[in-house]
């Protein structure tokens, strides 16, 4: 990476952390749903309604909704990788960007009390806020770590499954992302991701327009290019899926919908070697 590659990728980094940051620090992000458009993240819906909640629409059960800690549900996902994952008792779970900590805390009940989840995030107000969380909650197999997804503070080969919700289309380099996840999967382990996915080209100015990146839309890639980059990387097993403009759970915001980019789920493995 040259000097000035490093230095947009810090900038696209700082971007990032300043919107996050200021939605982590607010008492109650706009409700259930986090926020809308071009004011709020990554979110699934149009919070402005009345009495909008959205979370339900990308697959998380009522159940599942009231299990959580108050305040870790901000509505910033596109999907739910926990279902995706079919998460196992006993299993290591890392969740790349966990934000409030709503799928890391799904995913500690799932695993139980043999089991472990570690949340990772670069936002040190939405690290701050899902500690406070799990110590409130008093869940003993959850913790949240500062860090970069593309430099994971974790051991080579540690983890059963990796899950993200709508983060690594937020990373400057996605193919460094899914390669450090590679590396720190153990042989046989599982990628679950929900992200969105562009199904057309994103024009270069849209890719340097800062609220169209941080609202989780310019820095999308598409479904041949995340195919390409799992598969080089080492991935097998691989599936990536479009829901497309009017199917699928969430919709899209309409920042979004007018660069043709749409919610997806990322299924791979690691393979165990022969």
């Amino acid at each position: 990476m040259t000097g000035e590659e490093a230095g947009s990728a810090e900038r696209r980094r700082g971007e990032v952390r300043q919107r996050y940051g200021s939605i982590a620090a607010r008492p109650d992000p706009a409700g259930c749903c986090g926020g809308s458009g071009t004011s709020g993240g990554c979110g699934c819906g149009d919070a402005s309604a009345p009495g909008a909640c959205c979370s339900e629409e990308l697959g998380y059960s009522p159940e599942d909704l009231a299990r959580l800690p108050p305040g870790a549900d901000l509505g910033l996902g596109c999907g739910n990788p926990t279902r995706l994952a079919d998460l196992r008792p006993g299993e290591v779970v890392l969740d790349l960007g966990s934000g409030g900590g709503i799928d890391c805390f799904l995913a500690a009940d799932r695993v139980g009390s043999d089991g472990r989840v570690i949340g990772v995030d670069m936002t040190p107000e939405m690290v701050a806020r899902a500690r406070r969380l799990a110590r409130s909650s008093g869940r003993k197999n959850v913790e949240f770590r500062l860090g970069e997804i593309e430099h994971l503070p974790l051991a080579d080969g540690s983890v059963d499954v990796v899950l993200s919700n709508c983060v690594i289309n937020l990373a400057p380099d996605q193919r460094e992302v899914y390669r450090d996840a590679f590396r720190v999967l153990r042989p046989g382990g599982r990628l679950s991701i929900s992200d969105v996915i562009a199904t057309r080209p994103i024009p270069p100015e849209a890719r340097e327009d800062a609220d169209r990146w941080t609202s989780c839309s310019a820095g999308a890639i598409s479904r041949d290019e995340l195919v390409e980059i799992l598969g080089a990387t080492g991935f097998v097993d691989i599936e990536v899926s479009v829901s497309g403009p009017t199917s699928g759970p969430g919709g899209s915001l309409e920042n979004q919908r007018d660069l043709g980019v749409y919610p997806g789920t990322v299924r791979a493995s690691k393979p165990i070697p022969p």
